[in-house]
């Protein structure tokens, strides 16, 4: 097998297997081209925000005077101009966000780090502000600043917002992505795919792998993925592939001095170098990167399940659940007449479900199916098969009536958890509460769900639904307890409101 420091060594000077076709070189130009047209897009976006935010807030606040008509004449501080101000703001506005790499292609598409970029670069050019202001004793009107800073920031993270809507549409047509070469053993590479496959956003785009022993396979056992040479075919792969963007898995034979030379061998801005450790469903704020004498340890941090955050997501469930209650008791009070109207039996439904620590409590629903449904249930799993499975869904449910089939795909059913939510029961967010029976099931992997309490809405409900496996549902929900965040309940509660006003084809 060849070696990678032998092909290194050899590039230069072969001008057939290592030179790359005209098509190949445009269309990699025209892959990696796009970081740089999205990033002016964006860097126009903002010019166009702050110049709206900042120059509007000035005419609201103070019109176009200048500040000396208010400063004593025996004043040492300076009079100045809001218009220069104002031009001053956004030009150093707009470099900062440069500066914090706000518009850096790493971080655009999927993520919160794009929006913490943003936040910080944002409220650091105002402590700037705040600090030029003092030093050089000038008068400037403090409800101007004050305002411009959280509506501008606003208004940046709308604007980004909706670009990553259109990012994401466009990486669902193959377009604006990396275009990835996979390096490792099959069984890492496969997994690696598969998560690529799945976020798509992330703006990756699987084009071939190497893999130790990749002779005479056309394929990556059950995927489409063409196997396009073995570790010793990697730099011509590269070329001949069109890939711009390496990701090595992991592998035995590929060594610490095997990937340092692939490195030296890749051209620089042209070629990208990534190496994913064998860590999944980790949250990036726990993962932390530390380097000794040039080796990259990766600290990883142990979910905690107590102390500050438990208190602070507790009275965020007390609060927003009171809320909730108080602005939509007319909406509850209509859908409990409509269930008593259209169906025999009370409007509201009581089953006992698992909670935090394996604690049993009583779920309040609206009751959606008849009042049979409970003594059918075991037949119904049975007759598809899914009784051993710890995710009790009927497909076709016959027991739902008319009016429960517009709750349920609306969500509408669940409103009375909120009186849950009130009591401590649940949570606003969390993993989807189940039964004994489904608990029964569970592996050691799965017990780690009730190490939080259930949650009305979660990953489960905004990320597929009804049409999750319990494969998916259960690596959603463990997802969520390892690395859950009050930002990342947030962008959850965030997702449930547009579920519930346009669920789509999983919501039954």
């Amino acid at each position: 097998m060849t070696g990678l420091k032998d092909l290194t060594k050899q590039a230069p000077n072969i001008d057939g297997d290592f030179c790359v076709s005209s098509q190949i070189s445009n269309t990699r130009a025209a892959g990696t081209d796009w970081h740089r047209r999205y990033a002016r897009r964006l860097a126009f976006t903002d010019l166009l925000v702050l110049c709206w935010v900042v120059i509007g807030v000035q005419l609201q606040w103070i019109g176009v005077a200048t500040s000396r008509d208010n400063v004593d004449a025996s004043s040492s501080e300076v009079a100045i101009s809001y218009s220069w101000v104002s031009a001053a703001i956004i030009l150093g506005w707009m470099f900062i966000l440069h500066f914090f790499g706000s518009r850096d292609s790493r971080v655009l598409g999927s993520g919160p780090e794009e929006y913490r970029r943003i936040s910080d670069a944002s409220l650091r050019l105002f402590g700037l502000i705040a600090i030029a202001a003092f030093l050089l004793k000038l008068e400037l009107a403090r409800g101007y600043v004050l305002l411009a800073l959280p509506v501008g920031l606003v208004f940046l993270l709308i604007s980004r917002w909706i670009w990553r809507q259109w990012l994401a549409a466009q990486r669902q047509l193959g377009r604006f992505t990396s275009t990835v070469l996979l390096v490792g053993s099959a069984e890492s590479v496969g997994h690696v795919a598969d998560v690529l496959r799945r976020q798509v956003e992330a703006g990756y785009r699987v084009v071939g792998a190497c893999l130790p022993d990749g002779h005479g396979l056309q394929t990556l056992n059950g995927t489409a993925i063409p196997v396009l040479g073995t570790f010793g075919d990697l730099l011509v792969v590269l070329e001949t592939s069109g890939a711009d963007t390496v990701v090595v898995t992991s592998s035995d034979e590929l060594s610490a001095q095997r990937i340092r030379e692939l490195s030296w061998s890749l051209e620089p801005g042209r070629h990208n170098l990534v190496v994913a450790p064998s860590l999944t469903d980790i949250g990036g704020p726990r993962i932390h990167t530390r380097p000794v004498a040039g080796l990259p340890l990766i600290h990883v941090e142990m979910p905690r399940f107590e102390g500050g955050k438990q208190f602070s997501k507790r009275a965020f469930d007390i609060v927003g659940s009171a809320l909730l209650i108080a602005a939509l008791s007319p909406i509850l009070f209509a859908i409990a007449i409509l269930v008593r109207m259209t169906s025999a039996g009370p409007a509201l439904y009581r089953q006992e479900r698992v909670g935090l620590n394996g604690a049993a409590f009583n779920i309040f629903k609206f009751r959606s199916m008849a009042l049979s449904a409970d003594s059918q249930l075991g037949a119904l799993l049975l007759a598809q098969g899914t009784a051993d499975t710890p995710l009790f869904k009927v497909q076709n449910d016959p027991r739902i009536t008319t009016i429960g089939a517009v709750l349920r795909k609306h969500s509408l059913d669940e409103f009375p958890q909120l009186f849950n939510v009130f009591l401590g029961n649940m949570s606003l967010v969390g993993p989807r509460p189940q039964r004994d029976g489904e608990v029964a099931l569970y592996d050691s992997a799965a017990h780690r769900r009730l190490f939080v309490k259930p949650g009305m809405s979660g990953l489960w409900q905004v990320s597929g639904r009804s049409l999750l496996s319990w494969e998916d549902s259960i690596r959603l929900d463990l997802y969520y307890v390892e690395n859950w965040s009050m930002t990342g309940d947030l962008l959850i509660l965030w997702r449930t409101v547009k579920a519930v006003f346009a669920p789509g084809k999983e919501a039954h």
